[in-house]
């Protein structure tokens, strides 16, 4: 008996040994800090900041690929924020961005840490498994739909700012209390011979919007209207609204419009039925070689002050904000090609409705 209780005693020393070096174990795993991109990317302790911050000093720098128009004053406002990380900046429209991007990716030549544009080109990365899914502290503040799900609760991208596409007019071209305030009113005779639209895609996506609202036979009945297709895109087509020469837009952007009266200009915009959301998203590389860097630039973007930078600086929307308007998003919950083919179809639509 005495023999076989000696035993015992050995044998449940032996096992709490066990446990204690498995909780150990257990800890030690726990605490261990991460190092590979897929694990910063997942790390959701409340030192982030701190781990990415450090760990972007010892990087240096880190590669951003954009179509924003201010990137150099961003890049500036982030160098201000995290002393002894510094940004270069690739920034380029969504096409010719996604042909870099893809090209260098498919040569194995890993440059980009984090990418930040439109829908389309983000769309095509993704189907190219070009970026790493993540967490960020600051996904609880941006709804749903401002967000491109990845399994286990990550994300590819967070919608970063939003520029809304809606009525721009020439204040002295036109009276303000004869505006248009939805869609049906841009079939009133007065209107006609007076409107413009550019010949983009921002134009194609807002009669993407028509159609989900009113039908294709209502996008048609505006042929009667004698709408002009302007050449131009963005600021440019913006500048014709400016001067004059275009008294009234429902394909006018509400940042380029806010700019310009900032200046000075006697330039309005507001919402119709529908705002369709020229959304930027930003996302992470899977091949970062600063992923630190990648990933503390992907935060700061979506944090509290990178969307109050975004709205009180250079004029954007936040996809985490309401505003008082329906926002509408095209491309939101089809895939690439449905996507592609909806454009195209929206575009014949506007050749067909426009002149030049």
């Amino acid at each position: 008996m005495a023999l076989e209780r000696s035993e015992n005693r050995v044998m449940k020393v032996f096992i709490n040994l066990i446990l204690l070096f498995s909780i150990v174990g257990t800890a030690s795993a726990q605490s261990k800090a991460p190092t590979t991109l897929a694990e910063l990317a997942k790390y959701s302790r409340a030192d982030r900041e701190k781990v990415l911050y450090e760990g972007a000093k010892k990087e240096g720098k880190v590669t951003w690929y954009t179509s924003l128009v201010p990137s150099k004053d961003i890049a500036k406002i982030f160098e201000a924020k995290y002393p002894g990380v510094s940004v270069e900046v690739y920034r380029a429209g969504g096409i010719e961005l996604l042909n870099k991007a893809l090209s260098e990716y498919k040569a194995r030549r890993y440059i980009v840490d984090t990418v930040e544009s439109t829908p389309g080109a983000l769309m095509s990365l993704r189907d190219e498994r070009f970026f790493m899914p993540y967490h960020s502290p600051h996904l609880k503040n941006f709804p749903e739909e401002a967000k491109e799900k990845a399994p286990g609760g990550l994300v590819y991208w967070t919608t970063d700012r939003e520029s809304y596409i809606g009525l721009a007019y020439n204040k002295n071209s036109v009276k303000s209390m004869d505006l248009p305030r939805k869609f049906d009113d841009l079939l009133k005779p007065g209107w006609k011979g007076k409107m413009a639209v550019s010949s983009d895609e921002s134009s194609a996506r807002q009669i993407g919007a028509m159609t989900y609202a009113k039908g294709d036979g209502f996008v048609r009945k505006l042929k009667e209207q004698e709408i002009t297709l302007q050449a131009a895109s963005g600021p440019g087509f913006n500048e014709l609204i400016v001067s004059g020469e275009v008294p009234l837009s429902f394909v006018g952007f509400s940042t380029n419009v806010a700019h310009a009266a900032k200046k000075g200009a006697p330039v309005g915009w507001h919402a119709l039925d529908l705002a369709v959301a020229n959304a930027g998203g930003v996302g992470v590389s899977a091949n970062a070689q600063h992923p630190h860097g990648g990933l503390l630039l992907v935060d700061f973007l979506i944090s509290p002050d990178g969307q109050k930078m975004f709205g009180e600086t250079f004029a954007y929307g936040s996809g985490a904000k309401k505003y008082g308007f329906e926002k509408h998003y095209p491309e939101k919950g089809l895939t690439t090609v449905e996507y592609s083919d909806r454009l195209e179809k929206w575009m014949r639509l506007l050749r067909e409705i426009t002149r030049k």
